[in-house]
């Protein structure tokens, strides 16, 4: 500030000075207010992906879990086109011989995408585990019998009896990605009759026309693993379910985040209770686009920025795979004292689920980690199906219902909590 040189009254002089000193402090003021407004919001998807979708057991619903001639059992699962069903079980009068399909399991789809039903024993087959010497199988058969000098690898064997014949497979489909898979022990009366043990099941994740596991319970060609020997050489399970509870879960991507910031006492977005206002959630809740209500809210009073995020390698949000990061995507916004924040991304692996700030968003003033705030809500524009069994499947069931948060463990499955799916920092 430049002052002209010649004298003034000393009181004129002070006012001038003071009316100085406050006008350079408002003007500090208002470009700290301007910095405090702005902020980085960033959002990562920290899910740690899983390779299956769902395991579980089978065994004889009575005294005994063992299935003997002319016994059945069944049990239920999902699975979308392209995910087949494992299974393995102890042949009972073996030392180590076990039932199972070849891998990938049994194909759930025919060629036109539609579900398999009915018998499929054909794709049974009978599997020498390697780790004990064989005796002839039958009733005097010694367990465990003795243990093979040097472990062999995993092979197919075949018996007088085709194991087709032993073990009878009938699927049903229940509708939507639910079938389930009876089993009868039909070796009663054959040169090989034998009680068959309880087993274990699992259903591989896929990715477009992949399964990211093809061998979930055993290799052929190479050794026993991961407490298979135990169900192959005794029938039980314990063991093997350890192994496949740690590899199976989530393994979602998350679309591309709504992010808006916005000025008023209702979420823009959404709210639970009522139905999908028809602005372009449906789109995001099914599809992970979520450019329709991004546009639309441009045009909203009360909304001051609207941004989509996008990680910048993949677009969409990958999970951690392989210990390596997940996908994230940052923004700077905005946000005065009283405005909100509010954002919502699909969860790929469902019809039309979606995770948002839970209630009317956040205050702009928020500072830090808000995944704890983060929750899964269902938009009520599709039927719901099993996480991870939708892929490739026909269209889901329309359906018009309100929009709702999802309870965790949900109809299907227990998922991780939100911060371990998503994390979400404004700094």
């Amino acid at each position: 500030m430049q002052f002209v040189k010649f004298k003034l009254p000393f009181s004129l002089l002070s006012v001038i000075s003071v009316l100085a000193v406050s006008s350079c402090s408002k003007d500090d003021d208002d470009d700290e207010m301007a910095v405090n407004d702005r902020a980085t919001i960033t959002v990562e998807n920290v899910i740690e992906s899983k390779p299956l979708t769902q395991f579980g057991t089978f065994m004889n619903a009575g005294s005994s879990p063992v299935i003997n001639p002319g016994e059945s059992t069944s049990f239920t699962f999902y699975a979308g086109k392209g995910q087949a069903i494992s299974f393995a079980a102890m042949y009972g009068n073996s030392n180590d011989l076990f039932f199972a399909p070849s891998n990938p399991g049994i194909k759930l789809y025919d060629n036109s995408g539609n579900p398999v039903t009915g018998d499929v024993s054909s794709q049974i087959r009978l599997w020498d585990n390697g780790t004990r010497i064989n005796q002839t199988p039958g009733p005097t058969v010694t367990h465990p019998g003795e243990a093979e000098l040097v472990t062999k690898n995993i092979t197919e064997i075949t018996l007088a009896t085709p194991a087709s014949q032993l073990l009878k497979a009938e699927l049903t489909h229940d509708g939507g990605t639910k079938f389930t898979l009876k089993l009868t022990n039909t070796s009663g009366g054959t040169a090989n009759e034998t009680p068959v043990s309880a087993g274990i099941w699992a259903v591989s994740h896929i990715s477009g026309t992949t399964l990211l596991k093809e061998d979930p319970i055993f290799s052929p060609g190479k050794l026993s693993a991961n407490g298979l020997t135990d169900l192959a050489e005794t029938g039980k399970t314990t063991p093997l379910e350890q192994y496949l509870t740690g590899i199976t879960g989530s393994n979602s991507a998350l679309s591309p985040v709504l992010v808006v910031v916005y000025n008023g006492n209702d979420n823009p977005v959404f709210k639970t209770g009522e139905n999908d206002r028809g602005q372009g959630l449906k789109e995001l809740s099914q599809q992970g686009n979520a450019d329709i209500l991004a546009a639309f809210l441009k045009t909203k009073p009360g909304v001051k920025e609207v941004f989509v995020l996008k990680d910048p390698a993949t677009a969409v949000l990958l999970p951690r795979i392989n210990g390596n990061d997940g996908g994230k995507a940052s923004q700077v916004i905005s946000a005065q004292k009283g405005d909100r924040i509010a954002l919502a991304m699909m969860y790929a692996q469902s019809n039309d689920w979606f995770i948002a700030a839970t209630n009317n968003g956040v205050a702009g003033a928020t500072r830090g980690d808000i995944s704890s705030i983060m929750g899964l809500f269902d938009n009520g524009t599709l039927e719901s199906s099993f996480p991870g069994a939708h892929i490739g499947s026909e269209p889901a069931q329309a359906e018009s219902q309100p929009v709702q948060q999802l309870a965790n463990p949900n109809q299907f499955n227990t998922l991780p909590s939100l911060p371990q799916m998503v994390k979400v920092t404004i700094q």
